[in-house]
């Protein structure tokens, strides 16, 4: 038990509520110490280091409005007297006749967008910076499998609406499983519940999607923050803060996260509000990529969609499963093209023992890297591009987009197959043994 505190004689009534919390409840005010108030980040942070904070907030966002959309909503795939969808008819309730219903689902929904992207931006920030690097590499691991529980929790949460795309979407997506020798066909109606897309499916997509994986994805981002503050933050310099020391045993390039990077954070807060608000009242279906044409229209198991498209985060991820056309070693195409897409997210979190470079951050490293991650960056978003696209698109209506698709889906694999190699060749800089701002 830690020693009794007693507040000074003549304190004011906070500091006297303070010292009586403290005392009855210490690991609170030590977790508190441990990961603000005595926590060291280095002092050279910039704007790339914004987007965890945002993440967090984001993911309150989630929950919050996600909590207030369970109240209305009704996961029942079966037909009202209008012969609408229950599930369709509970959002368009919520839409239209909820008090700031349609402000919460318009929240929820460009939430699920944003999520995405500050993720993708804070795991980009890491490869600039090296932050998969030893000794950070459980972090990188808590990383990735969170990054897998958010495209889980998407795609269940993807489906709930009802909508033609979501149900089309959903029914192409989980019958891909079947493509996996012997356990496949089995494991496609344990996943559905059924033979196909139908209330179970809905209901059991709908218990994972507000219980299991948000408590799943709520202990990794827990297990992510602790592990970060224990090893402690990098920085742009790749510099380890820790390894120089003053004689308060603080370290001489870090100052503590509070007050300077929660102030720091909530100008980068109030900024993400103000663009984030402006999506949500003014183009809360971003254009097609948040909120899909279909997706307004009922589910209708009788009526295909001229063209099934994930919705815009998975699409990279889909181009790699679509750019295997070949059967390879007797299997089909269609499991190798689900291994390609499993593959490309599973590949991230070896980065760690991949890299082989003397030099963590992108300041440092040398020309190869610098031109292999941009073309990375360009092969990635030309295939997040193409996933949004059908098969038979061609750019500029010339250049077909499938051949495309394989080159940089190739190269997206190549990128980490043979970073061992050309990180160790590559000519990198001298290192500073102290940040430099």
């Amino acid at each position: 038990m830690a020693e009794f505190k007693e507040a000074p004689a003549g304190a004011s009534v906070g500091v006297k509520t303070m010292t009586w919390l403290e005392n009855r409840f210490p690991t609170a005010f030590d977790a508190y110490k441990v990961h603000m108030a005595e926590y060291y980040a280095p002092k050279n942070f910039n704007w790339w280091y914004i987007f965890g904070s945002l993440a967090l907030l984001v993911l309150v966002i989630q929950i919050v409005t996600g909590i207030f959309l369970v109240m209305h909503y009704k996961p029942d795939a079966s037909l009202n007297a209008s012969g609408v969808p229950v599930a369709f008819a509970s959002v368009e309730y919520i839409m239209r006749d909820v008090p700031g219903g349609w402000l919460i689902r318009y929240m929820h929904s460009t939430g699920a967008s944003a999520f995405f992207i500050v993720v993708y931006l804070h795991m980009f920030r890491g490869l600039l910076y090296g932050s998969y690097r030893k000794p950070r590499e459980l972090i990188w691991i808590f990383g990735t499998l969170i990054f897998l529980a958010l495209m889980a929790e998407a795609f269940m949460g993807y489906l709930l609406p009802w909508g033609q795309m979501s149900f089309w979407g959903a029914q192409v997506i989980v019958n891909l499983f079947s493509a996996i020798p012997v356990i496949g066909p089995d494991l496609s109606v344990v996943i559905r519940g059924d033979f196909v897309v139908s209330d179970a499916t809905l209901n059991r997509f709908f218990s994972f999607h507000v219980i299991a994986v948000p408590l799943i994805l709520i202990g990794l981002v827990a297990a992510h923050i602790v592990a970060l503050h224990e090893v402690g933050s990098n920085n742009p310099d790749g510099v380890e803060i820790k390894k120089k020391k003053g004689a308060d045993g603080h370290p001489l390039d870090g100052i503590p996260f509070h007050p300077y990077y929660t102030v720091k954070d909530i100008v980068g807060v109030v900024g993400f509000l103000i663009v984030f608000s402006f999506i949500v009242f003014f183009a809360p279906e971003g254009g097609g990529y948040f909120l899909e044409y279909n997706n307004f229209i009922p589910a209708d198991p009788l009526k295909t969609p001229p063209h099934i498209a994930p919705v815009w985060y998975f699409t990279p991820f889909y181009s790699l499963l679509r750019a295997m056309v070949w059967p390879l070693f007797g299997l089909d195409a269609k499991f190798w093209g689900v291994v390609a897409m499993g593959g490309g997210v599973v590949i991230i979190a070896f980065l760690p023992w991949l890299d082989r470079s003397p030099a963590k951050s992108i300041r440092y490293r040398g020309p190869i890297f610098k031109t292999l991650l941009a073309i990375f960056i360009f092969a990635f978003a030309i295939l997040g591009f193409l996933g949004t696209k059908p098969p038979s698109y061609a750019f500029f209506g010339v250049i077909p987009g499938a051949p495309v698709a394989q080159l940089f889906s190739l190269y997206y694999f190549l990128f980490f197959l043979t970073m061992p190699v050309w990180s160790k060749i590559d000519k990198c800089k001298p290192v500073p043994d102290r940040v430099t701002g």
